[in-house]
């Protein structure tokens, strides 16, 4: 009796987040009008698909996109569908989803699930050769003391430009196989880059450089940095070069140990592949009055900056993509690797 209720709820809990991911994703405003700031005209990415996704994503509806919750859940399906609209193939062999385990923190909770998912662009040469890993954490703080934790730009931003760059490379095939992860549970420590680096189904062994994007769409003073060359000093250049002709303010930094708690080394998901030896570009912006609040809203975002961005991160992941087999060879030794207790794959 008990297990027929459970699938009973089960059904109903399915049924209700299908009705969410529907109703939100058919009915949330999509004309012009709502790019209001975007003067800049895109030279790469398509921008309105991208901004509408930040929306929706950042909405109401989806209560902050905590880890196993139902907004995670329809946040994951609008992600999955943009992929899949863009023409990304899923990579791995059961589809697009890579499932872990969250353990409970106290002892009233129980264990959750955590879903990654792996979308893949080939190269000239699939499945061969080394290989451009593109991340976004989608997940972000839920409901807290009453009120929605939206993270628009922490880290809606990022996951909609995830799916923008994977659409550009669609239509443009990159030299090299890129990878595009759409990482869940980082807020709770990373848990969905652990998932990935310890998969056997995931080649982290061809992986040649990991570009992390984590909050790229605010920034009043259109300041982007690029985080990572300090500790792979071959990447300097390329960033030094892009710079030169970007759309928006391109800057190096915040990834000295001497900066202290503006190191941000391993604050966000690159952290665990950084560990494993492979070189990172973290793209993020300075900390601003919406991080880790309520009122990071969709409406706070600098669009304009937010768009500029996309089209900088094309040109990074270009030059990367023509110089991939030289920094494959800035690849180090990985550290000791963390506890495994958490963030495995199920």
């Amino acid at each position: 009796m008990h297990r027929i209720h459970w699938k009973k709820d089960m059904a109903i809990g399915l049924f209700a987040m299908l009705a969410l991911v529907v109703g939100v994703w058919l009915f949330w405003p999509k004309e012009a009008e709502r790019l209001p700031g975007v003067t800049y005209e895109a030279i790469h990415v398509d921008p309105g698909p991208m901004l509408h996704l930040a929306e929706v994503l950042s909405s109401d509806a989806l209560e902050g996109r905590g880890a196993t919750m139902p907004g995670n859940d329809a946040a994951r399906g609008f992600i999955r569908k943009r992929f899949e609209d863009a023409g990304v193939e899923p990579f791995l062999p059961g589809g697009w989803e890579q499932s872990f385990t969250i353990l409970p923190k106290k002892p009233e909770e129980t264990a959750g699930t955590g879903v990654n998912l792996v979308g893949w662009v080939p190269g000239d040469t699939p499945r061969q050769g080394p290989v451009i890993l593109v991340t976004a954490h989608f997940d972000h703080l839920g409901i807290r003391d009453g009120e929605i934790y939206n993270g628009a730009d922490d880290n809606a931003s990022g996951a909609a430009m995830l799916t923008a760059l994977a659409e550009y490379f669609v239509k443009r095939r990159p030299k090299h196989d890129i990878l595009f992860v759409a990482l869940d549970a980082e807020e709770i420590g990373l848990l969905g880059a652990r998932a990935l680096a310890f998969d056997p189904e995931v080649p982290m062994d061809r992986v040649a450089l990991n570009i992390n994007l984590d909050m790229v769409g605010r920034s009043e003073v259109g300041e982007l940095y690029a985080a990572g060359t300090y500790h792979t000093p071959a990447l300097s250049e390329l960033v030094t070069e892009i710079a030169k002709s970007s759309p928006v303010t391109l800057l190096q930094g915040h990834d000295r140990p001497e900066e202290g708690p503006n190191d941000w080394t391993l604050q966000s998901d690159h952290g665990v592949f950084h560990q494993a030896g492979i070189p990172f570009l973290y793209f993020g912006v300075e900390d601003h009055p919406g991080y880790h609040h309520p009122s990071d809203d969709f409406e706070a975002l600098t669009l304009d900056f937010y768009v500029r961005a996309a089209d900088t991160l094309v040109s990074i992941i270009n030059a990367a993509d023509a110089s991939l087999p030289e920094i494959f060879a800035a690849r180090r030794a990985p550290a000791p690797p963390p506890s495994q207790t958490e963030g495995t794959p199920e």
